[in-house]
């Protein structure tokens, strides 16, 4: 059995990140029916502090046996059920770092703890039923949100406004596998069944799962972000580009071609999507070693990317080597960027404008001057709806694991309407909607399996 549904006992875990010289507090959370006894054991509180749940008391943290003074801090008691987990809950709030807190949760371990697993203190909240699994998930979301859009869909997923609607389609499938049962066990005594109004119903259901389904992509976008790779020749303005864009000096930035020598990465967030921008070498045939090594890596950073930016001179015009480079990335999502307009001249644009291949997106900028970011941006986005996947304004996406449920249910869905119209016994119709409960089920947790459960909580940090 995993790790994971070893949920006995009293654990323990550092919840907040340690890093020396940087946080000013760390939080060593405690849970089960021995973190009172834990916290009274380590804890002193002078002068007449009342203990009791949902109070903050001031004092020391000692060692029980030498009485060594470890820490100075707060505690914060949380008596069941009114805790994250439903279980009692001691914090113990010490200094940050590295030291008092690792000391704070070694004394818990010595003293009736056992170490967390990555995820067993929200493991604990679901299987006491505080949380669903799409809450859960979208706790792990929230934790790792890269932009503001990101976190709000996540803290919409935490309120339920994913699990409410799934477990309403949920409620009408089996009001729909009642009504047929029920003529099944007592065919004499009800009414005919109307087959008409069950088709109409599922219909219903399976337009709103469609619905549903079409948030996935939104989800990826928001939780893994759009890698989007610059690439041209030398000295075309790429890390100008990068520069103007992240309003920062990430890149070297000199006359001379080949500076950049290695990928150079920022984070971006455009219209609530995390943007990871890639600032690679100049594409061109080299002799020298080390500028071979980035443009091979240059190129590898276009095929893996999702989104390239080929950005060109426009000085220069459309030249032999940008079309080489346009021919091995022309199959990746591409945008033109002609970089340098300040320095073209009105008749100078109309020639290059008949030079160029013909691009959906081409967009003037001058990065020198932070000219045309903005409507780099735009096209980015227009790109990504383009894709059918909405850059904001939503408040929920749903993740693979739960397109993976999703789908299975519309497939079982569509089952029940085949059998149907087949004209097939009634016993038949129950199989396939039995099978879209369960996977509808599976989504919030009432339908669940250990290797689910492994799957989800396994990606948690320790702590959480």
């Amino acid at each position: 059995m995993s790790e994971l549904f070893a949920t006995t006992g009293t654990i323990a875990a550092i919840a907040t990140a340690v890093v020396p010289q940087q946080g000013s507090v760390g939080i060593v959370r405690v849970s089960g029916t021995q973190a009172m006894p834990i916290a009274q054991t380590l804890f002193h509180a002078p002068g007449r502090q009342v203990w009791e749940s949902h109070r903050i008391l001031y004092g020391y943290i000692r060692h029980p046996q030498t009485q060594q003074l470890v820490d100075e801090a707060l505690l914060l008691m949380m008596k069941a059920p009114r805790s994250y987990t439903r279980e009692d809950v001691v914090e113990f709030h010490c200094h940050g770092g590295i030291i008092a807190v690792q000391q704070v949760l070694q004394l818990c371990l010595l003293n009736g703890a056992r170490l967390a697993q990555p995820g067993e203190f929200t493991l604990r909240a679901f299987l006491n039923g505080r949380l669903d699994l799409t809450q859960a998930e979208s706790i792990a979301d929230l934790v790792g949100a890269r932009s503001p859009q990101a976190a709000q869909t996540a803290l919409a997923g935490l309120q339920g406004k994913l699990a409410h609607p799934i477990r309403q389609l949920r409620a009408n499938c089996l009001d729909i596998l009642a009504e047929i049962e029920a003529r099944i066990d007592f065919e004499e005594d009800l009414p005919p069944l109307d087959d008409k109004a069950i088709i109409s119903e599922i219909n219903r259901i399976a337009a709103e799962i469609t619905q549903l389904l079409a948030t996935k992509d939104q989800g990826e976008l928001l939780r893994t972000g759009l890698k989007v790779a610059i690439v041209g020749r030398p000295n075309v303005g790429k890390s100008s580009l990068l520069n103007a864009w992240s309003q920062s000096d990430r890149a070297i930035v000199t006359d001379l071609p080949g500076t950049t020598r290695d990928v150079v990465e920022s984070q971006l967030v455009v219209g609530g999507i995390p943007v990871q921008v890639l600032d690679t070498a100049g594409i061109r045939e080299t002799v020298d070693q080390v500028e071979k090594i980035g443009v091979e890596r240059s190129r590898r950073a276009a095929s893996a990317a999702d989104l390239v930016l080929l950005t060109i001179d426009a000085s220069a015009g459309w030249t032999p080597g940008d079309e080489e480079i346009y021919q091995q990335v022309q199959h990746r999502p591409l945008i033109l960027v002609i970089n340098k307009v300040d320095l073209v001249a009105e008749s100078e644009w109309k020639t290059l404008q008949s030079q160029i291949p013909n691009f959906k997106f081409q967009i003037p900028t001058a990065a020198a001057k932070n000219q045309g970011i903005s409507n780099l941006e735009t096209a980015i986005l227009e790109i990504v709806k383009a894709g059918k996947v909405q850059a904001a304004d939503m408040d929920l996406a749903i993740n693979q694991r739960q397109a993976a449920a999703l789908t299975q249910a519309q497939i079982s869905l569509e089952q029940v309407q085949t059998t149907i119209a087949q004209q097939l016994p009634l016993d038949f119709w129950t199989i396939d909607l039995r099978d879209a409960i369960y996977a509808l089920g599976q989504i919030t947790g009432e339908e669940v399996t250990e290797s689910v459960l492994d799957r989800i909580f396994s990606r948690f940090c320790i702590g959480k």
